[in-house]
């Protein structure tokens, strides 16, 4: 505790000891210090922390965001500007039981997701409100159905999620350009910005990704889910891969 945090003033009393016990098995001062202002800002317990370090947060936010925020990124948490900033790469959803299961549909996806809600706005992060799910639109006299509907009081502006059991399709952009354009139009109210779409899937051809989102003006964005907590050596390997292409990208 010393060698780490020799300061007496650098210590939150916002924390309890229990959090600085989990915190000081984090070796990265970067990561740890994500961590620390996370629990400070967010009032996570310690149950909530060890969750997302074990979820390793830290580096799939870095990796996800550009190179040039890491460091702030560390220093002073996750700052909710702009769409991206609410991404993750992947989105882990270990707390559904579906990896118990040897085959499970779309909805049995949704249905997890929504009976372990608390554990969902942990994922999801700060700012999301729940709306409801299969929420209807009647255009042209048919009935469409979103997946999943937030709005964001940060970003003040609906937030749509849509679930892919196996892989993105190009098909799945269009669908969810046609829902962002109705509830730009339909569903904004004064002081509502444009509505964002994450599409998330099991996997994704980026190439076919490439090509389905280019001149798409509605802010679409493709994500990976998991099912299972991120093999932690294979992220941190990553994200150094990161940190060194950013050094040698700058000399």
């Amino acid at each position: 505790m010393y060698l780490t945090y020799p300061i007496l003033q650098t210590v939150s009393a916002k924390l309890t000891w229990s959090h600085y016990i989990e915190l000081l098995k984090i070796d990265d001062p970067l990561e740890r210090s994500f961590y620390e202002k996370e629990c400070e800002e967010e009032h996570w317990g310690v149950r909530e922390l060890k969750r997302q370090m074990k979820s390793m947060l830290f580096h799939r936010l870095a990796l996800s965001t550009d190179k040039q925020e890491v460091l702030k990124l560390a220093a002073e948490g996750q700052i909710i500007e702009k769409p991206e900033d609410i991404l993750k790469e992947p989105y882990v959803f270990e707390f559904t039981g579906l990896p118990q299961l040897p085959v499970y549909e779309e909805g049995d996806l949704e249905e997890a997701l929504v009976n372990n809600l608390s554990m969902f706005f942990l994922e999801l992060g700060k700012g999301f409100t729940y709306v409801g799910r299969q929420q209807k639109m009647v255009i042209g006299g048919r009935t469409y159905k979103v997946d999943l509907v937030f709005y964001h009081r940060i970003l003040k502006c609906f937030v749509l999620i849509d679930l892919k059991r196996g892989e993105v399709q190009h098909e799945d952009i269009g669908q969810m350009n046609f829902y962002l354009n109705y509830y730009r139009e339909e569903m904004n109210t004064e002081g509502d910005t444009e509505p964002i779409g994450i599409i998330l899937g099991a996997y994704q051809d980026k190439l076919v990704m490439h090509y389905a989102l280019q001149n798409i003006t509605n802010q679409v964005f493709v994500r990976r889910y998991q099912l299972y907590l991120p093999n932690r050596e294979q992220l941190e390997a990553e994200f150094r891969r990161f940190m060194c292409s950013d050094k040698e990208n700058a000399e």
